[in-house]
């Protein structure tokens, strides 16, 4: 067997069988390549589900990653730390805010949220104790713990894990009429994807966010955006909330906010919100710590240049047109997405999006599937114009086999 199959049979013989990879082993990767155990190159067209919008070992982050090493990489909340302060700080700035809660991963960060916003519809708005309700979007994807899955209405995800917990209504994306009855006097907040990502990168009608954000302003309920996927670059705009003009009451971050190198997420907000934590009712050992802190500041100094926004907006619109052109010509369905990144619903006929994405593989692109029928393109922010138009002639070619 090669390299590749060793590997491959190894990872099935001994992990959970919790993910289905594509059949590459990579072994390094730089910038938006990626190179396999056995020497081949791939154009890496996911970026870790928007976790690498900085590319792979990019020398910014790495070199901040560095020097930490070498200092201090934990001390739990139990101490202060020198780093620590400065990232609050940056982080809060960086949203308009005036707090950070940080944890490490999307799915942390997420049960924080809904954790803040029962405790503040308890202690701030007066809803009875139990009887908070928070409205979430069909065909969402928050994370995978017990709680989060509880909301889902992806059965793959949801499926065997109850009893559940309650507490949470579901209505559809995108629809203001259903938002609104289903906010009561009992709710206490709105979480919702600004662009729902594993969905298959489903951008809401126009107006529905700034909607969203009215309904929530009128009736003293927290809104909630989770930019986890969305945020930090991915849409063109530092928050994908931005291409409305809205700023929701918490940001849930995470993702690129580690810049592929470690896992860092945060909820945002101001005082009032957070402000409802005291010590010891909630916590993370390693949230917050000095290495996730160092790397975290290198992205927030990045995303403050506006480079990375920009460059993002003017590769994602040539990546948009070019893809439009796919549609009406019995290949693709539908495109979708803002800035680099998009969902492109594959014909039935040319195949599922596994079989499309094995098929990429082999010509050096690597996407990956949702939901059956759709390929998911999300490529670092850092790749060249050259290098895009490449994978998408790629694209091209296989659509026409």
């Amino acid at each position: 067997m090669s390299s590749t199959q060793d590997a491959i049979a190894s990872a099935e013989a001994h992990s959970a069988h919790n993910y289905h990879p594509l059949p590459v082993v990579v072994a390094s990767a730089d910038g938006a390549w990626m190179t396999d155990v056995e020497g081949r190159r791939y154009l890496d067209m996911l970026a870790g589900y928007s976790a690498l919008n900085f590319g792979h070992g990019n020398r910014r982050l790495i070199d901040a990653a560095r020097a930490q090493l070498e200092r201090v990489t934990l001390t739990s909340r139990a101490f202060h730390h020198d780093r620590f302060a400065e990232f609050c700080t940056r982080l809060a700035e960086l949203c308009g805010k005036e707090m950070v809660l940080p944890m490490n991963t999307g799915a942390e960060a997420i049960e924080t949220a809904v954790k803040t916003a029962r405790k503040w519809g308890y202690e701030v708005k007066g809803v009875p104790d139990g009887h908070a309700k928070i409205v979430v979007a069909a065909n969402n994807f928050h994370g995978r713990t017990t709680t989060i899955v509880s909301f889902s209405t992806d059965h793959e995800a949801r499926d065997h894990y109850g009893p559940y917990t309650p507490g949470f209504e579901i209505v559809p994306y995108g629809d203001p009429t259903a938002m609104e009855r289903a906010v009561t006097a009992h709710t206490v907040a709105v979480l919702i994807e600004p662009i729902q990502g594993e969905a298959g990168v489903l951008v809401p009608p126009a107006g529905y966010l700034r909607g969203v954000r009215e309904l929530t302003r009128e009736r003293n309920v927290l809104f909630i955006a989770d930019e986890i996927q969305s945020g930090l670059g991915r849409t063109g705009r530092t928050f994908a909330c931005e291409h409305e003009g809205v700023v929701p009451d918490v940001y849930v971050l995470g993702k690129a906010l580690g810049g592929g190198v470690v896992p860092v997420s945060a909820v945002v907000a101001d005082r009032d919100v957070l402000g409802v934590f005291r010590p010891g009712e909630h916590g993370s050992t390693f949230g917050g710590n000095p290495l996730a802190c160092a790397v975290a500041l290198e992205v927030i100094a990045m995303l403050r240049t506006g480079e990375y926004q920009q460059r993002a907006a003017e590769l994602g619109e040539h990546l948009h047109a070019e893809l439009r052109l796919l549609v009406g010509g019995g290949a693709v369905e539908a495109v979708r997405g803002r800035g680099l990144w998009a969902g492109v619903d594959i014909a039935p006929s040319k195949g599922t999006g596994r079989e499309i994405s094995e098929k990429l593989m082999e010509r050096g692109v690597l996407v990956k599937d949702t939901h059956g029928s759709t390929i998911r393109i999300a490529p670092p922010l850092v790749i060249g114009k050259e290098d895009l138009d490449w994978g998408l002639e790629q694209l091209r070619a296989v659509l026409s086999e």
